[in-house]
């Protein structure tokens, strides 16, 4: 298996987890811009800081798994990772805060006044 499959399967369950939570959260999902700024703060990470790895010789990968592509050192492959807890974290945070709030629990508006 190369790193570009194990890369492509962890992500697909990760997206499809992260499509069923937001389900879940019945409408009360992740805010698309905080998600894209999570993920672009993440991927500059990695580059950033797999590259600084790369560089000081404290991992190498073998090189026929890799597809090729990198950004500074770091091969694309390493890039599914942060992607999938972009999308993953926050929808699971809006499904379990959904669950805790939900409008059975919400306090009622009877019987206060403006």
């Amino acid at each position: 298996m190369t790193y570009l499959q194990l890369a492509a399967w962890f992500l697909g369950a990760a997206v499809v987890i992260a499509i069923g939570l937001t389900l879940l959260a019945r409408g009360r999902g992740p805010h698309a811009g905080a998600v894209a700024l999570t993920v672009l703060v993440m991927l500059t990470l990695t580059a950033v800081f797999d590259t600084i790895m790369i560089a000081s010789e404290l991992f190498h990968y073998a090189g026929p798994q890799l597809l090729g592509v990198h950004i500074g050192l770091a091969p694309i492959e390493d890039f599914a990772y942060p992607l999938a807890g972009a999308l993953l974290l926050p929808a699971l945070w809006a499904a379990l805060r959904s669950q805790r709030t939900s409008p059975e629990d919400a306090p009622s508006s009877e019987g206060t006044r403006a």
